[in-house]
């Protein structure tokens, strides 16, 4: 293995594993931990863990056991891979991980932070980070539920987050001339090196740069231009889809995700709507759930996506954690409940709800397929005959749920 990735997600890790495998090299994408040693086929292993919005230390403990996996299969370049809109609280996880990365290497080589992803909108300059013509925190960040983004700027969010010196790299078209002035900003303290991106030729500029380093972090935009870094080109796909029953399954609460859902049911396709209160009430359950997604004859959404505003009043109600505990369950449970009747398509929006579904769905690896949207693949479990697409909530096109369907069946749209 060359190439050794850590996800805090389950959908951008599969988004930085479809990075990989089009730019030509051989990419697993494991479910936490593995227990064995990689396939000695593997050239890029990403190790997706759920630890976007975990405690602190679990987070940490966590990524440093991927850490220390991947060193033992033989990793030279290491990346941690974040959300693209730097999800995260102002005391974590982002910072604490990179900061137990860089530790436990031992390196003082400079670190590349650099979220961009222009084909989704995500861009940065000057330190700030865009998504669209939006400022980060005018963007609908800036009301997630769990990790509200309320500071466009990089360097002064991450710096509450870290011990480490931060430093600001601006736009550069010259591999040589970036890598000289990381090493000028690492030599004078500055080791954590927030980098300006706004269009693709920038993040093969930057990972041309700092790919010669040992860790890189950011979203799967910066791992653009490394398979070509590692020596690869060309593309690894063999990719087949699979037949069955599909189900859409939704925690989302994105503005993007919410239009989807707005699309689905305008298109008259069946929808079910589900509420924290009817969860613990019992009114509604897994068992009710299925219930009613097998009596539909299209494609069935269940989603639990909501506005900032009724996501404010189910965590006064019944308290943040507890509401996000409820619902990840509940998703988990209803999609293992699905497979085992026989679907074979699922559909996930939201990292923390795919976190929950590939988690209960007790799956290890998955093969990296063909592009639903930018940042979204097709995913197939290694042993069983089960496709999956995991999006990040602001991803997609508006029929994205429709779309991904027929992707995951091998069906061109």
């Amino acid at each position: 293995m060359i190439l050794g990735a850590i996800g805090d997600d389950f959908t951008g890790s599969s988004d930085l594993g479809l990075t990989l495998a089009r730019g030509g090299m051989r990419t697993v994408q494991y479910v936490g931990v593995p227990n064995e040693r990689a396939a000695p086929a593997v050239e890029a292993g990403i190790v997706a863990l759920k630890t976007r919005s975990v405690p602190q230390a679990e987070a940490v403990g966590e990524s440093l056991a991927a850490y220390a996996w991947l060193r033992e299969q033989g990793c030279r370049l290491f990346y941690f891979k974040y959300c693209s809109t730097f999800d995260s609280t102002p005391q974590g996880n982002i910072g604490p991980v990179i900061e137990a990365l860089v530790d436990a290497m031992g390196t003082r080589n400079p670190v590349l932070v650099c979220p961009a992803f222009p084909a989704t909108g995500r861009t940065v300059y000057q330190g700030h980070l865009f998504v669209g013509d939006r400022l980060l925190n005018e963007s609908g960040m800036e009301d997630h539920p769990l990790t509200p983004m309320t500071d466009p700027d990089l360097r002064r969010w991450l710096a509450r987050q870290t011990t480490l010196g931060i430093g600001h790299l601006p736009r550069q078209d010259d591999p040589d001339k970036a890598r000289a002035e990381m090493l000028r900003l690492a030599a004078g303290g500055l080791q954590l090196i927030v980098a300006d991106a706004i269009e693709d030729r920038d993040l093969l500029t930057l990972a041309e740069a700092g790919g010669r380093f040992d860790l890189l972090t950011g979203g799967s935009g910066l791992a653009l231009g490394l398979p070509t870094v590692l020596g690869h080109t060309g593309d690894a796909d063999n990719w087949k889809g699979v037949r069955g029953r599909a189900i859409v399954l939704s925690g989302s609460c994105s503005r993007a995700t919410r239009e989807q859902i707005d699309t689905h049911i305008d298109a008259g396709e069946p929808a079910l709507k589900i509420e924290v209160g009817k969860l613990l009430a019992g009114a509604q359950t897994v068992a009710s759930v299925l219930d009613w997604v097998e009596r539909q004859a299209r494609l069935p959404l269940v989603y639990s996506s909501a506005t900032p505003e009724e996501v404010a009043d189910a965590q006064k109600r019944y308290g943040r954690e507890r509401s996000a505990d409820v619902l990840e369950a509940f998703f988990g449970e209803l999609a293992a409940a699905a497979v085992a009747l026989g679907y074979r398509r699922v559909v996930s929006a939201g990292g923390e709800t795919s976190g929950a579904v590939v988690k209960a769905l007790g799956m290890s690896a998955l093969e990296i397929g063909p592009e639903i949207s930018p940042g979204v693949p097709t995913l197939r479990v290694a042993d069983k005959d089960l496709a999956l697409a995991l999006k990040s909530g602001n991803f997609g096109s508006r029929d994205f749920f429709s779309r991904a369907a027929h992707m995951l069946e091998g069906t061109d749209v």
